[in-house]
This record gives structure tokens, sequence and C-alpha cells, in this order.
């Protein structure tokens, strides 16, 4: 099972990347991915499990409010750079996280800095330290609304 997952994971991802879909290229697509799959596929997938399939699903459904927040994010970073002021007023904040795995903590660094205006500069165990462009996304980092949706993937 863990083979064929990896196998169809790959498969797919080579013909969105190709654009195209000749003989020639459905069957490098297929040999590829099935040599690919044959040598990988232990560690593309350590085990199967339900509650590691619900977290996929939890991801995939985060994922349209994190680009929300990014296009969010974007328009109020533009609207800093084009304002004559540059109404900035950079600061650190340096918050605990509630998140135990280091998948969730790699989410929740990825996911800040993804967001324009907020850079994740360290996590180290359960600390968090951000830089922020201006005092309102520092508060939002102090809100931790990107840390909550990510603790109801992990949990």
């Amino acid at each position: 099972m863990r083979f064929l997952i990896t196998f169809l994971t790959v498969f797919i991802f080579w013909s969105m990347l190709s654009g195209t879909f000749t003989k020639i290229l459905f069957a490098s697509a297929l040999i590829y991915s099935l040599l690919t799959a044959y040598f990988s596929y232990d560690y593309f997938i350590e085990s199967i499990n339900f509650t590691g399939i619900k977290r996929i699903f939890k991801f995939i459904a985060y994922l349209p409010w994190l680009f929300w927040e990014i296009i969010v994010a974007n328009l109020q970073v533009a609207y800093i750079v084009l304002s004559p002021k540059m109404p900035i007023s950079p600061e650190l904040v340096e918050t605990e996280t509630d998140l135990k795995t280091d998948y969730g903590k790699t989410a929740l660094g990825n996911s800040i800095t993804l967001t324009p205006g907020t850079v994740t500069i360290e996590i180290e165990n359960s600390k968090i330290l951000v830089h922020a462009i201006t005092k309102e996304h520092a508060q939002d980092i102090k809100n931790k609304d990107i840390e909550k949706k990510i603790l109801r993937i992990e949990a």
C-alpha cells in the first residue's frame, strides 16, 4: 500500500510538472515513478494509519486559510511600502508555542515566514522568535491565530 501511494504521488506530480502527455513522456513518467517508488517508499511514508490520513486532510483544509492570510498580508505590506510615510515599527516577538511535534513547529515557522511582514528567526524547544514589520503584525503573532489552526491539525 505504501508503495502504491508513493508511486501515485510521484506519477501525478511528474505529470503535473510536465504539462504535456505524449506516449514517450507517459512511459518515462511510469518507469521513473515506479523506480522512485521502489527505492523510496519506506522513506516517503513511514506507516499508514488513519490518524496520519486525517492530519493530511486537516492540513489540506488549512491551506486555503493560509493562502488568504498571505494575500491579506501582501496587501498590507504593499500599502506600507507604497505609503510616503512608510509606517513601519519593527518588533521582535518571542512567544511560547503549545505545539509538540517537530512537524507542527516547522509548519508554524514556515506559515509565519510565508506571510509577508513576518519572519521566523528561531524555534527552540517551545519558544519561537519572530520579526514583525509592524506592531499589528506582531500582535497577530501574539494572538497565535496560525498556531491555533496548526494545533487542530496536530490534535
